[in-house]
């Protein structure tokens, strides 16, 4: 009898039933000592290095809830709901819970919508400036995806406060909106908005944007079934049975969202996977800076749930592809069918990161030439760091063992 994928069972459960997690980095013959350190100083010098050319981080004074801070995107002089999200998530993990609480307060203050007339309402305006005036109001739902499992972890690791504080609350209130938020036209920043919820009950995918004009489509990126299994056991009761289909259904379309022989993902896709080529952005068939992170979410979920033993095919295909490269040579940007695009040729530490992360999934002894690349490539810095340093962070985490599941109190 043939073993459907989600039935199948590694000889080794997840993380989530084991509680064991991976350190590829000792794996690979760095001691635990040696590697900690080196998280250390990443966090420390993107979060409290030099403000000029360093640190992603910024404290932004107090209110009346306490200290404030954002993520600051260098290059587009932005805070994105992307980088604020990432962020909490990289305090939770290593305990940081004063840099936690400055940036959901920030966020909260500055970028979430709780007019119930507001299009967005229920959720984060996903770029701000730093002054917290909206340059876009409407959500990109990665940032709400990351922010709601941040939540939850930290009511797992610290318990709950009151208030914007009290973080599972915030959490399910948070992905209910995120599922069952009615249609709601009103003003923004940038005109007229019709919008909805951030997941498509009829797919029971994550939709690219709830703006029902350009919500016909989905960003693989976005697609984090490794979360949404938690949603499944910890959320409002209601919806958990949608989480679990939601988590099955991105799975399979990994699988269909990538090609068959590089492993690659586009930026944007449709609902059966086909790459979606967008009006303002035709470059969104390639594979180009989302869907680097696309690695990362179902290495995650093998490493958290081993589900779906093809996650393991598609890391080994997209390792073997940049090995064929030359894993300190290979550029950023390529063509689903692994054509480098022109004036690409550059080596993003981001991609780098998220490379690394696909070992976690991955079954071939190549894997630990993608961990040491990460380990030798240097802590972002300069104009374009936001990105790449939020990635390397993440994949440091995912590598080391400190990206873990933090479970209700």
């Amino acid at each position: 009898m043939v073993v459907p994928p989600e039935k199948s069972c590694s000889r080794d459960a997840g993380a989530f039933a084991t509680g064991n997690y991976r350190n590829l980095f000792v794996e690979a013959g760095l001691s635990s000592e040696e590697v900690a350190a080196k998280v250390e100083v990443a966090f420390q010098q993107l979060f409290h290095g030099d403000p000029d050319s360093q640190a992603v981080y910024f404290p932004a004074g107090t209110n009346t809830e306490g200290p404030l801070a954002y993520i600051y995107d260098v290059h587009h002089n932005d805070v994105r709901s992307e980088g604020m999200s990432y962020g909490m998530m990289v305090a939770v993990q290593l305990d940081r819970k004063a840099e936690f609480d400055a940036l959901w307060n920030w966020a909260k203050t500055y970028m979430y919508h709780d007019s119930p007339n507001h299009p967005a309402y229920g959720y984060f305006s996903w770029s701000a400036g730093t002054d917290g005036m909206p340059t876009d109001e409407m959500p990109a739902p990665d940032g709400e995806e990351y922010f709601a499992t941040a939540l939850y972890f930290a009511a797992g690791r610290w318990g709950g406060g009151a208030g914007i504080y009290d973080y599972k609350a915030k959490a399910d209130r948070l992905i209910s909106d995120m599922k069952n938020r009615e249609l709601i036209t009103g003003r923004t920043v940038n005109g007229i908005r019709t919008a909805g919820s951030l997941f498509d009950s009829e797919h029971k995918m994550v939709r690219f944007s709830p703006v029902i004009q350009i919500c016909n489509h989905t960003d693989p990126s976005y697609h984090l079934p490794a979360f949404y299994e938690l949603w499944a056991r910890w959320g409002p009761k209601k919806d958990r049975a949608f989480w679990m289909q939601a988590a099955s259904t991105s799975r399979d379309f990994f699988v269909r969202a990538t090609h068959p022989a590089t492993g690659f993902s586009p930026e944007y896709a449709d609902f059966d996977g086909t790459p979606w080529a967008g009006p303002d952005n035709s470059g969104s068939v390639n594979f180009k800076f989302d869907a680097w992170r696309t690695a990362m979410n179902w290495s995650m979920d093998w490493a958290w749930w081993a589900k779906d033993e093809r996650q393991r095919q598609l890391s080994d295909r997209l390792q073997a592809f940049f090995e064929s490269k030359g894993i300190a040579s290979y550029g950023s940007r390529f063509t689903l069918e692994g054509a480098q695009l022109s004036n690409y040729s550059d080596q993003s530490a981001g991609l780098v990161a998220m490379n690394a992360a696909a070992s976690l999934a991955a079954t071939h002894p190549r894997a630990q030439k993608f961990i040491k690349a990460l380990w030798d490539t240097p802590v972002p810095t300069g104009k374009y760091r936001y990105y790449d340093s939020m990635l390397y962070l993440l994949g440091m985490l995912h590598c080391s063992g400190r990206f873990r599941i933090w479970h209700p109190q």
